[in-house]
């Protein structure tokens, strides 16, 4: 038999997944690397140690399948999207760790880039707005800052790139520097409708363009792991964004299918064809993975704090020892008892996207106990995530379409079961949970298997694709638009003035 190996490379592990063609799991492994916070609003990752983490992991999956190189037919990598790297092409070393996603020290560069005009070119030329949330302001804020680097740059010897860029030089041994569209297209440097850098955008944010990795479809032969990584070559086939590809692992082929990715942070996605659809409710536009030259696209919302809001529970608030204690501690009471979380730690995404939201637990009273805050916390992804959807509806109606009627769901922390259920009485429509809710890693696993002749189409790949439960609403309409109307409140709460 033929397998397939998908790397995932998070925000907060790396891991490795060994599938068999039919997309089930062989084995798989993680590793947690470190999270490093040098001041208020700043997060980096040491780029080495994303490398070593994700090439242990890979050994460790191939050896608890009992497999070698020769037994897998293509490799795909996922990844965290916009976080940064820098390196030297000479030595292969980074210049800085890694400005990850999160990170918002370019908010004041990104808020001098609004208050010039300059929005609705970016928005035209790339479906993004202008925040420090994309990858092109760090990349300034990295040449700007470490002695020297600008100059090296603009002589062709730094390179830049997504982490995905990064593991493909590390694998490669530097013999390819390259990324996908789907991760090129979060940079602010890449004009989503020719498919290419935009020399105008690298102006705009003082880019030389010898820094910039090519870019190819997502299903795309990227070149060989070199041979001492893994004991053998095996072919890089494909690679995308870790939220593309979860819309690819969820079978999310067509225009108006949605999923929603419950990880560190929450992603909802739905597929709007080859047609670049804008946003008039806060949301972006987003190059989909690709599995040739036809330009695909999403729209896209994304919510900053998502399961993240659980380790805070854990870390900072001390409520529980483990993650998994949330859903008892939550169950224990019947609601959160007029309790609201709004976990705008980092500012809030879509579709407010507000840089100086701070988080807020509101609604307390004397009878408020920590299950009720543990519940309401919780409570807050769904509604993050309900926001995100009822502007992708109007969106979709408002283009001719009709509303998202079903959210198909992933990531982490769609295993709670309390969760599910309460995301489904507020959006109104069925969610449906899969077989395999590593879509992100089966995605990418996909799009290799593709490029290399495991799967001959895309409708091959439909046909794999299992739910393994529908969490239908229960909860009167009127009851869950009263919640949401509360939530609207607590929001608003968090962005006074």
């Amino acid at each position: 038999m033929t397998y397939l190996l998908a790397l995932d490379q998070g925000t907060s592990s790396s891991r490795a997944i060994v599938f068999d063609p039919q997309g089930r799991i062989k084995a798989q492994a993680q590793q947690e690397f470190r999270q490093i916070f040098p001041q208020p609003g700043w997060v980096e990752h040491d780029a080495d140690e994303i490398w070593c983490s994700q090439l242990a992991t890979a050994r460790a999956a191939l050896a608890q399948a009992g497999l070698g190189a020769t037994d897998i037919t293509a490799l795909g990598i996922t990844n965290q999207r916009e976080t940064t790297v820098l390196w030297n092409r000479k030595t292969g070393a980074p210049l800085h760790h890694a400005i990850v996603w999160q990170d918002r020290r370019t908010e004041p560069l990104c808020a001098e880039l609004r208050a010039q005009g300059l929005g609705p070119l970016v928005r035209k030329k790339t479906g993004l707005v202008i925040d420090a949330y994309f990858s092109g302001s760090k990349l300034k804020w990295l040449l700007d800052h470490i002695p020297g680097a600008r100059a090296q740059a603009e002589r062709g010897e730094l390179a830049f790139g997504t982490i995905d860029s990064w593991l493909i030089w590390r694998l490669t041994e530097g013999r390819v520097h390259a990324t996908d569209v789907s991760n090129a297209s979060r940079t602010l440097l890449f004009n989503v409708h020719t498919n290419t850098w935009d020399d105008e955008l690298l102006r705009l944010l003082d880019i030389p363009r010898a820094v910039l990795p090519e870019v190819h479809p997502s299903s795309h032969r990227y070149g060989e792991v070199a041979a001492q990584h893994l004991g053998g070559e095996i072919t890089i086939g494909g690679v995308a964004g870790d939220q593309q590809s979860a819309l690819f692992g969820q079978a999310c082929f067509k225009a108006g299918m949605a999923k929603n990715t419950y990880g560190t942070g929450c992603f909802m996605l739905m597929h709007t064809g080859a047609q670049c659809q804008t946003s008039a409710n806060g949301l972006i536009s987003t190059s989909a993975a690709q599995i040739d030259a036809q330009p695909q696209y999403a729209l896209e919302g994304s919510v900053f704090i998502g399961g993240a809001v659980v380790q805070w529970l854990r870390d900072g608030l001390h409520a529980i020892k483990g993650s998994g204690e949330v859903q008892a501690l939550a169950e224990s009471v019947p609601d959160a008892g007029g309790v609201m979380f709004v976990p705008a730690f980092t500012g809030l995404g879509a579709p407010y996207w507000n840089a100086d939201a701070r988080g807020a637990i509101v609604g307390l009273s004397r009878g408020s106990t920590v299950a009720h805050i543990a519940r309401a916390a919780l409570e807050s992804i769904a509604f993050q995530s309900a926001a995100l959807l009822q502007a992708m509806s109007r969106d979709a109606v408002a283009a001719g379409g009709a509303p998202v009627t079903e959210l198909r769901v992933d990531g982490g922390a769609c295993v709670n079961d309390l969760l599910m259920q309460f995301q489904a009485d507020l959006l109104g429509i069925p969610v449906v949970r899969p077989q395999v809710i590593e879509t992100t890693a089966l995605g990418a696993a996909y799009l290799a298997g593709l490029s290399c002749g495991v799967y001959d189409n895309i409708a091959a790949l439909g046909q794999h694709w299992q739910g393994e439960r529908t969490f239908h609403p229960t909860m009167p309409r009127e009851r869950a638009q009263a919640l949401m109307a509360n939530w609207e409140h607590a929001v608003r709460q968090t962005c006074a003035d």
